[in-house]
């Protein structure tokens, strides 16, 4: 083995996890590398399940045993030794909390010192009158009442009760007994008298007098009008109220913030008094979410024509002997109506009750009979049984049927803005904290840019650092692309590459050194623009000393960088080698599939001639969801057609927010609400759609490609009806891991087994009953063509398509997995281990099996994410056989080699967030690349030359 200095590389010595076949690699420290290859060679495994896994490992073994055992200890990787490892950060594709209460602002940190600033820095104003709050200590009220005051009688009070209904009688009581003799109340100064009460039906206003006295300057009175502060702040709750005599002026005085004229205070404001979070600063009225859930009368009444009895009701459904059904009967006997007459024909007091609920009794005499009859009704009514449902169910199923009946609107109080209305009267430089969370990044780091010269000496001072922290943070997040995001957008909104360039920036905002860090394809989702910023952003990671690892296919990723591993030759079982290492060119020179892309010797071809397509089209008018400004689109049907446009230009909002969402509720009844469009054309023309996106398969280790296609039931059956199981009488259920009786029991069919140990990680061992084949001896001993179910699991799909091909509802199944580039997975692989780009391509094989019927609708959303020039053209090649089947497949995507191949091409922009929601360019590629303003254009032109 070469000698190497540890300090200036991290060696990784017998690395075996998944696929690595006992490798050895040295990646130099504090340079940019790249590790690229095939989609499944295994780079994730090196980048991820090795080195990354070890890093943490060494950081959850530095806590003592005591701590460890509830953290629950890491697997140790398969790997030999790994050697100068510094501390590890990845930063993963794994999108962000899916919790309505993140937001990019707290994710960064941002709002966190917007909070300090505004909690240290703000002026704070009057929501009545709009005047700025003051706030004084006794010393200083003192001498504003002598300045005022002098020579002049006044009274001073206590505020006890502002503006509330009550009558109070205790209350008199109270002030009594602490030795007051007089109140004013509503204006009028009384004499406490007992018995004492006010109208309770009345909004009343009540003050304690405390003191009434001439003001001069004699030390007596100094101190006289000093204890009566005192005791007035300590009644009035920190307020206190003057009264001259003469004018009858009265002027309000507070050790809080407070209004001079209206005297309303506000607590003094901290960090989370600015907190849609926290108690303190969340809007009361929809908990700081900022939205609420409404009842919808159209989705409970659909259809007004339909009686009661019809199921016109829709939570109720059709006419039932039931309780609910009988209280509808006996309102029907108060208002006069039959449950068979139409809803629209009731009136609206019947309404009323029906949908808001009442208790009442009544008597009805029966004319034929001559006797009265007594009716109760105790009914909550549907729409609150519907909220209430929504809001106090323990059950998922239960909120989400309320759910159906609901609209989610902006709530009325704050409008959106999540927080109470005094944390909203704080402004620094006119503007509040929403009104700062709702601009555009590259907005706000204008206006903190601005900020210096509108701010007082005092406010200098204590916000300079906090400023500082917040530009340096808010430049990150423009470097790193994400300029069109505003600090108040929901987590739960953002794609995977957002999210993952948002922890990017967080991360260069750290400024740590000497960390190593590992980042999974931060360049998805984004433009090629834009791509120069976030190579930029890594070269500064770097230069700063810290090491960077990528994972990454990127061509100008990979020319950048400073050291190149490249892992294959193929996928799966076929890669998990060092194919060549070194920097890009050297790289260049190899004879590897990356370096064939790279220097020119295999390219993706541009077709010759592009599609007509079949004439038809579909049209969608006045599309205005988010930043979309009234987009107007026709898409040819039979082609392949390319959404495109930089990031945040609108393009996941028109596809998947609007058209897809229309389509879906179209032809399967979806139920998710598309965003604000006019109209929509030529839904006939297609018969079903598909949308394919990036989600994992599967989260639990028991799913795996033969489930999730479904081919496993099909290889069930085919096993059942072996002569041999036909004798024993086996149903399709002995076959399967899931359930018992065919299964080995001791490891319930997971074919592992999990031995715990205190103190240190679980560790996995085959299970010695089944040796791992999930299954008992019996099942086992059941054979076709030679093979148990158990060796089938085991067959990559490339062994399994000759085997399979008599079979042909088998035969098509993994045929289309092998088609799409997938001939190296096992059946039965888990589909945990999957990467992201290979469970996409499952779906899409499994959805390509189905028979299609021509006229279908495929939307595909980056569907290159994860994949090697390679695994790109095979999966065009699939594509590209759908469209010649007649079917039309749209494809938001930003990589060139996908765009070149497009027949017709959509271009929104021109910029991201405010800046873009407009149709740039459209038509064919060739057409699209003559376009000025087009940034796609720019970098399509180089393409297609």
């Amino acid at each position: 083995m070469p000698d190497t200095d540890f300090s200036e590389n991290i060696e990784v010595l017998g690395a075996r996890a998944h696929n690595l076949k006992n490798i050895d690699v040295t990646i130099p420290r504090e340079k940019l590398v790249v590790i690229t290859g095939l989609s499944g060679s295994g780079k994730s495994s090196l980048a991820f399940d090795t080195i990354y896994a070890e890093g943490q490992r060494r950081y959850i073994e530095t806590f003592s045993a005591y701590a460890r055992q509830f953290l629950g200890g890491l697997e140790r990787p398969d790997v030999d030794k790994i050697d100068g490892l510094s501390p590890v950060i990845a930063i993963e594709q794994k999108t962000t909390g899916k919790s309505p209460r993140s937001t990019v602002g707290t994710i960064t940190e941002i709002y966190d010192f917007l909070r300090l600033l505004y909690a240290r820095g703000a002026d704070a104003y009057s929501y009545n009158t709009g005047e700025k709050m003051v706030s004084y200590t006794d010393e200083q009220i003192k001498e504003l009442i002598v300045e005022k005051f002098d020579g002049k009688r006044i009274t001073i009070l206590a505020p006890i009760v502002r503006s509330r209904k009550g009558h109070y009688r205790e209350l008199f009581e109270q002030i009594s007994k602490q030795g007051f003799l007089k109140v004013r109340v509503d204006g009028e100064i009384k004499d406490i008298e007992s018995g004492m009460k006010l109208d309770r039906y009345k909004v009343h206003d009540i003050e304690t007098v405390i003191d009434r006295m001439a003001v001069d300057t004699t030390p007596e009175t100094d101190t006289r009008l000093a204890n009566s502060i005192k005791t007035a702040m300590y009644h009035g709750e920190d307020v206190m109220m003057v009264i001259e005599h003469e004018s009858g002026e009265a002027r309000y005085y507070s050790r809080n913030l407070m209004c001079p004229s209206s005297g309303i205070s506000y607590p003094n404001p901290e960090p989370n008094n600015f907190s849609f979070n926290s108690p303190k600063g969340a809007c009361d009225y929809c908990n700081g979410l900022g939205v609420i859930n409404e009842i919808n009368l159209k989705k409970i009444i659909p259809n007004p024509k339909l009686s009661i009895k019809q199921g016109g009701f829709a939570p109720l459904g059709e006419y039932k002997s039931s309780w609910i059904f009988k209280q509808l009967e006996t309102i029907g006997e108060k208002f006069d109506f039959k449950n068979t007459d139409p809803i629209e024909k009731i009136s609206a007091e019947a309404m009323e009750m029906i949908l808001n609920g009442g208790k009442e009794k009544f008597t009805v005499s029966s004319k034929t009979l001559g006797v009265n009859r007594e009716y109760k009704i105790d009914f909550e009514g549907i729409s609150n049984f519907i909220k209430n449902q929504h809001d106090e169910s323990g059950s998922a199923s239960i909120k989400r049927w309320a759910k159906d009946f609901m609209d989610e609107v902006e709530c009325p109080v704050c409008h959106g803005s999540r927080l109470k209305k005094e944390s909203l009267y704080f402004k620094v430089n006119g503007q509040n904290i929403a009104e700062l969370s709702a601009m555009d990044i590259s907005d706000l780091a204008e206006w903190f840019e601005n900020l210096n010269d509108n701010l007082s000496e005092k406010q200098k001072a204590i916000a300079s650092e906090i400023v500082k922290e917040i530009k340096a943070r808010l430049s990150f997040l423009v470097d790193v692309g994400l300029n069109y995001l505003s600090l108040s957008r929901s987590s739960r909104t953002l794609s995977g590459g957002e999210a993952q360039r948002i922890r990017l920036a967080t991360q260069i905002g750290s400024q740590l050194v000497g960390v190593l860090y590992i980042l999974d394809e931060p360049s998805i989702g984004l433009h090629q623009r834009d791509n120069e910023k976030l190579i930029k952003s890594l070269e500064q990671l770097r230069d700063i000393g810290n090491s960077v690892i990528v994972v990454e296919h990127d061509k100008d990723m990979i020319e950048r960088a400073d050291y190149v591993i490249d892992i294959g030759p193929a996928a799966g079982r076929f890669g998990g080698q060092i194919v060549s290492k070194g920097t890009p060119a050297e790289l260049l020179k190899e004879h590897t599939l990356t370096a064939a892309y790279l220097n020119g010797e295999k390219e993706i071809a541009v077709p010759k001639k592009r599609r007509e397509g079949n004439g038809k089209l579909l049209k969608l008018t006045g599309a205005t969801g988010n930043n979309l400004k009234n987009v107007s689109i026709e898409l040819p049907l039979g082609k392949m057609i390319c959404v495109t446009g930089v990031s945040g230009s609108g393009k996941s909002t028109l596809i998947n927010e609007t058209l897809y969402p229309i389509l879906n509720a179209h032809f399967f009844n979806g139920v998710k609400k598309p965003a604000p469009y006019k109209k929509i054309e030529g839904l006939e023309h297609i018969d079903k759609v598909i949308d394919i996106d990036q989600s994992p398969i599967g989260r639990t280790p028991r799913s795996n490609p033969a489930t999730y296609t479904d081919v496993f039931s099909e290889i069930r059956s085919l096993f059942t009806q072996t002569p041999e199981a036909m004798i024993r009488g086996y149903k399709p259920g002995r076959f399967s891991f899931n359930v018992s009786g065919g299964r080995c029991e001791t490891c319930e069919g997971s074919g592992l087994r999990v031995i715990e140990m205190n103190f240190l990680p679980d560790v996995y061992v085959e299970c010695e009953t089944c040796q791992g084949k999930r299954f008992n001896r019996e099942t086992l001993e059941i054979r076709y063509k030679g093979k148990s179910i158990s060796d089938v699991l085991d067959m990559t799909v490339d062994d399994a398509v000759p085997f399979f091909e008599n079979i042909p509802k088998i035969y098509r199944k993994i045929k289309t997995i092998q088609d799409v580039g997938l001939g190296y997975i096992t059946l039965g692989q888990q589909s945990t281990t999957l990467s992201g780009g290979e469970a996409q391509r499952i779906k899409l094989a499994s959805e390509l099996s189905k028979k299609d019927t021509g006229n279908t609708f495929y939307i595909l959303d980056e569907p290159t994410t994860g994949l090697h020039f390679e695994d790109i053209r095979v999966l065009m090649e699939v594509i590209n056989k759908l469209v010649d089947k007649g079917n039309t497949v749209l494809i938001i995507e930003h990589n060139m080699d996908v765009i070149k191949l497009a027949d017709y091409i959509l271009d929104i922009g021109y910029e991201g967030g405010k800046g873009g929601g407009q149709l740039v360019a459209k038509g064919t590629p060739e057409e699209v690349a003559k376009n000025k303003k087009s940034y796609t254009a720019h970098f399509l032109k180089k393409e297609l030359s």
